[in-house]
């Protein structure tokens, strides 16, 4: 069976350079075995709302570039994506026109790489929401929280 790593590697994701905090916070907390990740974005920072600038389908894929920015900075801290347990919970907040209703599949993306990474580790407890705006006019900030090997 392959590791998360292997399996990175096997689908051809690549990680972007792990982001930095942009304010007086930290990427993350470790408390008994849980690490809370801080909010994140798609690492090319684009900017608009899913359901005027963007479709469902870009959403999904910036979902899923959120993710990649998730991984790489769970592997620049932890130093290898192995040394997570399980993907514990996911909260997704979707800059979003007052009438668009199909967050839950933008947040799908970030959901199903975590699944092609962690297999059914990587299934989770989530919640989705919509937002008027978000920080920089990004489309999505995901939110996270990992079980990790101690």
């Amino acid at each position: 069976m392959k590791t998360p790593e292997e399996r990175l590697q096997s689908l051809g994701y690549v990680l972007p350079q792990a982001s930095k905090p942009a304010a007086k916070y930290t990427n993350f907390v470790v408390v008994n075995g849980l690490l809370f990740l801080s909010g994140k974005g798609p690492s090319k920072a684009p900017q608009g709302k899913l359901g005027s600038d963007y479709t469902t389908e870009e959403g999904y894929n910036f979902a899923m570039q959120t993710g990649l920015e998730v991984l790489a900075v769970l592997r620049e801290e932890l130093g290898s994506l192995d040394k997570i347990k399980r993907v514990f919970k996911v909260q997704g907040f979707v800059n979003a026109t007052p009438d668009f209703q199909e967050h839950h599949k933008v947040l799908d993306g970030f959901s199903d790489l975590m699944f092609n990474i962690f297999m059914d580790n990587g299934v989770h407890a989530r919640s989705v929401l919509g937002a008027v705006s978000l920080r920089d006019n990004l489309p999505i900030i995901v939110d996270s929280i990992f079980e990790i090997h101690e």
